[in-house]
């Protein structure tokens, strides 16, 4: 075994938690604003796999965004989060997608272990040898 394959191992579970942990946080933060709207869905521009959604924020601008998740272009509309320094930024009630973010914790967790597994049979491999 080489020490090359613990560290890489190593470095891709600290990928995938980090990766969770910030869309946990994005969440969590756009959600806790406290700012929500009701948006309209229309349907995707051309050549586009998401829906546009239009919202008016609380001090009467007029947003027109790409939805962060696929949508029912026919769902007529829908409740969202959004960031008041930065109203294109949404979030939508019901498609948080924390569990993906939970998962990509979990998975660099298990990746850590095993990478510190790797480390320690390449040890006890060098010491016996």
């Amino acid at each position: 075994m080489e020490p090359i394959f613990a560290v890489f191992t190593a470095m891709a579970g600290l990928v995938a938690m980090l990766a969770g942990a910030y869309g946990l946080r994005h969440t969590r933060r756009i959600t806790g604003s406290c700012y929500f709207a009701l948006a309209l869905v229309k349907p995707p521009p051309p050549g586009a796999l998401r829906p546009l959604l239009t919202y008016e924020t609380l001090d009467g601008r007029v947003v027109e965004t790409v939805s962060p998740v696929a949508l029912d272009a026919t769902s007529g509309s829908v409740r969202l989060w959004y960031d008041p320094a930065d109203p294109y930024d949404v979030v939508i009630d019901g498609h948080q997608r924390t569990a993906l973010d939970r998962a990509l914790i979990a998975a660099g967790v298990v990746l850590l272990v095993l990478a510190l597994g790797l480390a320690a049979a390449v040890l006890i491999a060098a010491m016996a040898g």
